[in-house]
């Protein structure tokens, strides 16, 4: 068994593997910041908070990435002014570069989830995606975003996996590595080297210590009631997606990037985005979140 690490060992892992991840973040995971990318996001902050939001006048965005959240809000006219963190200066860089080329202006700053530069009651509206599964002390990163949430503010975070969701998707990995020869084999594709250079295997190793959590639903309302949060919210999204995206994910892995043929990206985004949509309409309002990848939070500051 491997030796539990420190939480300074575990920032650090998420530092170093995050600005590696920077300059290809976007294309590996497909971010778009078209009308695709707006409606998602869009999606994602209706189901959290289970109505339409009014737009919001300050947010703060941790853990940032390359601002898929924060860019998209703006650019659908749901965050006027926009704060972004992140433990990743070469995230926030690119954050940067994505920001300009789409005309918009955002403040960025390298700051840690558990202890925030910010004066307390600075935001009314504290969000994140695909973050609170990197942080070691949960709680206290809960107690920070609460801190820094103005009175009748808003918490939001979505694209966190839940602790089930995340054995479910164990089986379309393993499907897709017994698949992977005959899937090489039908695009003409070389197999990725084993091993191949240490850049490579440095990330993943590095990959193994960054996932710190996979949450119950009932860990994150706990964490959000005991920073002092009310009308705490967790649903889920996401089971036929995440099964056909974790599968096309663990095939693609297996080959030479340069390989894989553009039809078959076309067919691996598209397919996902029509099983999203199935998702939403037949399965998400009817099964528990916990059978779900994806878990989405949202809380709200109290005024008295």
């Amino acid at each position: 068994m491997a030796a539990a690490r420190s939480a300074e060992e575990i920032r650090d892992a998420n530092t170093r593997y995050h600005d590696v991840a920077a300059s290809h973040y976007d294309a590996k995971w497909g971010i778009d910041f078209g009308p695709s990318g707006r409606a998602q996001v869009h999606a994602k902050v209706v189901k959290a908070l289970g109505r339409e939001p009014a737009p919001f006048a300050r947010s703060l965005e941790i853990g940032s990435g390359t601002g898929y959240f924060t860019l998209n809000l703006m650019l659908d006219g749901l965050i006027a002014e926009a704060t972004c963190t992140d433990i990743s200066a070469g995230m926030l860089a690119t954050l940067g570069e994505n920001a300009a080329q789409l005309g918009l202006n955002v403040a960025t700053l390298v700051a840690d989830a558990e202890e925030l530069p910010f004066a307390d009651e600075s935001f009314d509206l504290v969000f994140g995606h695909a973050v609170l599964h990197h942080i070691p002390d949960l709680d206290r990163a809960m107690r920070e975003l609460a801190r820094v949430l103005e009175p009748g503010g808003t918490l939001l975070f979505a694209g966190e996996p839940s602790r089930y969701g995340d054995r479910l998707a164990s089986l379309p990995k393993s499907a897709a590595k017994a698949a992977a020869p005959l899937w090489r084999r039908a695009i003409r594709a070389s197999a990725a080297a084993e091993g191949g250079d240490g850049a490579r295997q440095h990330d993943l190793e590095l990959e193994r210590v960054v996932d710190v959590h996979a949450f119950a639903p009932s860990r994150l309302a706990s964490a959000a009631r005991g920073a002092g949060l009310a009308d705490v919210r967790v649903s889920g999204e996401e089971l036929l997606a995440n099964w056909f995206g974790w599968a096309n994910r663990t095939l693609e892995a297996t080959a030479e990037p340069s390989d894989v043929p553009w039809l078959w990206h076309q067919y691996a985004y598209r397919g996902y985005l029509v099983l999203q949509r199935v998702d939403g309409v037949l399965l998400e309002r009817r099964l528990p979140p916990a059978l779900f990848y994806n878990l989405l939070l949202s809380a709200r500051k109290r005024t008295g």
